[in-house]
């Protein structure tokens, strides 16, 4: 895949400005909701006549419901412009086929280009804020979980010590940063980052897993510190670590090999998959509590 296709997907709030400037939308916004429901307040979607650049952008849940909102959106769009927003409550019960048994009311909006400023502000805000991940490497691997990522809530730091390795085109969601010597940039990660090790070198991870070691010592702020790898190339590591001043209980700190285990298969793609799944099972429980330093 060549670089200027590397991140083909752009993120929702980008099409969505993209598809204003060549044709009008209908904007559909979960308002308010009761019992159980697919999506929460805020969700949205934005609704293009068939056949439109942009037919449909992002999502609503889903299901029965969001086939009838589509419906809905465009037999507004083919009405022609309406100033005032269109509200409709539906009950995902028997009628709509969809058994979670909750309510949800829908706003329809008019949007045109003129609309376009302050937009992603006032949508973005209804989502939860991005984890942030630091990633290092961009080899094979480290290419194709960038990838990955891009298409999760992810604030992506992605490292290397050669320039090179970056293809053009990056969507903002992702920092792209040369460091020589790489573990240099583990001094200014965001606070609360996720860190994910895979340079091109053993001599490199050993730095930078030292020096994020050295960054929770010092900060308690890199909630996961993940290293590609065996379980030999592990102790081999623990044992210079060690020698290094480090704790058993900070070294007990660091995950090798990563990604969740079960997933099978040594391919970037499947690795990246495993690697992601086990970001979003670590970010959605509770805070780790921070090993201590002797």
């Amino acid at each position: 895949m060549g670089a200027s296709s590397f991140f083909a997907l752009h993120s929702d709030l980008d099409r969505l400005q993209s598809a204003l400037q060549q044709h009008s939308l209908v904007l559909v916004t979960v308002m308010l909701v009761k019992g159980s429901v697919p999506r929460g307040p805020g969700t949205w979607m934005a609704v293009g006549g068939e056949g439109s650049v942009a037919p449909l952008i992002a999502t609503i849940g889903g299901g029965q419901l969001e086939f009838e909102a589509i419906a809905k959106a465009r037999q507004l769009l083919q009405a022609g412009r309406f100033a005032d927003a269109v509200l409709s409550e539906h009950a995902l019960g028997p009628s709509l086929g969809q058994c979670c048994g909750g309510t949800v009311a829908l706003r329809y909006e008019w949007l045109e280009v003129s609309d376009s400023a302050g937009l992603a502000e006032r949508l973005g805000s209804a989502e939860p804020p991005p984890m942030s991940v630091a990633l290092f490497g961009g080899g094979h691997v480290g290419q194709a979980l960038a990838r990955v990522l891009a298409r999760l809530p992810v604030q992506l730091h992605w490292i290397d010590s050669r320039d090179e390795v970056f293809p053009s085109g990056l969507p903002e969601s992702i920092k792209a940063e040369h460091s020589e010597p790489v573990q240099g940039a583990a001094r200014d990660l965001l606070p609360g980052s996720s860190v994910l090790i895979m340079s091109f070198s053993h001599a490199e991870d050993l730095a930078i897993v030292r020096a994020c070691l050295e960054r929770r010592r010092e900060r308690n702020d890199l909630p996961f510190i993940g290293l590609i790898g065996s379980k030999s190339k592990w102790a081999s590591f623990r044992a210079r670590l060690r020698e290094r001043g480090f704790s058993e209980a900070e070294l007990d700190g660091v995950c090798c090999p990563i990604g969740l285990p079960g997933i099978a298969g040594k391919q970037p793609e499947v690795i990246a998959v495993a690697v992601a799944a086990q970001l979003l099972l670590q970010a959605s429980a509770a805070p780790p509590s921070m090993p201590e330093a002797s």
